[in-house]
């Protein structure tokens, strides 16, 4: 199969560079920039499980002939318009478009301009980005891929798609219920992100003030009753492992919207905090503390963008 991973970021980069140095025949679609930066140095990968670079084939958006047999798409909520106008002329009538960015937002929009069928439902969870110098850094070493059919069932085209993935570096798993692996991966990060947002501190720190905890369970409960309400009731091994989650003492985790914030850069607040708010409106779910984070995220985008415009 050909792949076209869609930009060499801190998700894109990861993953991608995993297959190429398995072999398989993937494509990276990059801007000017980024390209100059890679064929300089490689896509160099520093991991815990061992720093590797690979030479990596690059495209850049006008120069996209034929169709690939997957599209994997690893941008921000933010660029996505942008990115389905570039790969656009890389789906052809069989292309398997997996998305693995957060959220759920962005299903409706592929949907919307490249057909249902052509597009799965997926998720990652690798804690990775990008330094100084343009390296895939990866913080801890977890790899995660899962994907399927959005309505259900393992497919043959599912299952060839999880023997391409089956490299080292990458855990895969197709799912027979992936938008219920989405919705709790959506609970999970609209908690951390707005209660770190929110606290302006990792969970760790949060846990360490007076009603720390409190919070961060009360706003969990929100969005576990959204996901309820939609039909997804959250399972009980999702709520177990995010009450060890939440309850590690001196934890570092912070959510990447939090990374964000205190780099001075773009979120995808409403992507994630705004859309989870706006289905607890249309489901009639009261959820104040997650209102209160949307509205703090939503604070500081307004300032950000008054900055930049008086630069």
């Amino acid at each position: 199969m050909r792949v076209l991973v869609i930009g060499a970021g801190a998700l894109g980069g990861y993953y991608g560079a995993c297959l190429v140095r398995a072999g398989r025949d993937v494509t990276f679609l990059v801007r000017e920039k980024r390209a100059e930066q890679l064929r300089r140095s490689g896509l160099q990968v520093v991991s815990p499980q061992g720093d590797f670079a690979v030479q990596p084939k690059l495209l850049a958006a006008g120069d996209l002939k034929g169709a690939f047999d997957v599209v994997l798409v690893g941008v921000k909520a933010y660029s996505l318009d942008d990115a389905m106008n570039q790969f656009a002329p890389a789906v052809g009538a069989n292309t398997m478009i997996l998305p693995i960015l957060n959220g759920l937002k962005h299903v409706d929009a592929l949907s919307a301009r490249f057909g249902a069928a052509r597009v799965l439902g997926g998720l990652a969870n690798v804690s990775a980005g990008l330094d100084a110098d343009g390296r895939v850094v990866q913080f801890m070493a977890s790899q995660t891929i899962v994907f399927g059919e959005i309505e259900g069932a393992l497919s043959e085209r599912a299952l060839a798609l999880e023997t391409l993935l089956q490299v080292p570096g990458i855990d895969v798993r197709a799912s027979e219920a992936i938008m219920q692996d989405m919705w709790e991966k959506f609970v999970q990060l609209t908690t951390l992100a707005g209660i770190t947002c929110l606290m302006r501190a990792s969970i760790g720190d949060i846990l360490a003030v007076p009603n720390g905890e409190q919070s961060i369970f009360r706003l969990f409960a929100e969005c576990c009753t959204v996901a309820t309400a939609s039909g997804f009731e959250p399972r009980a091994p999702f709520i177990e492992f995010d009450r060890k989650l939440f309850t590690t003492l001196d934890s570092p985790l912070k959510a990447s919207m939090l990374r964000d914030i205190e780099r001075g850069s773009i979120t995808e607040a409403e992507h994630i905090l705004g859309d989870m708010a706006n289905r607890a409106r249309t489901l009639g779910v009261d959820t104040p503390l997650l209102d209160l984070a949307r509205a703090h995220v939503a604070a500081y985008e307004i300032g950000r963008r008054r900055a930049v415009s008086a630069q």
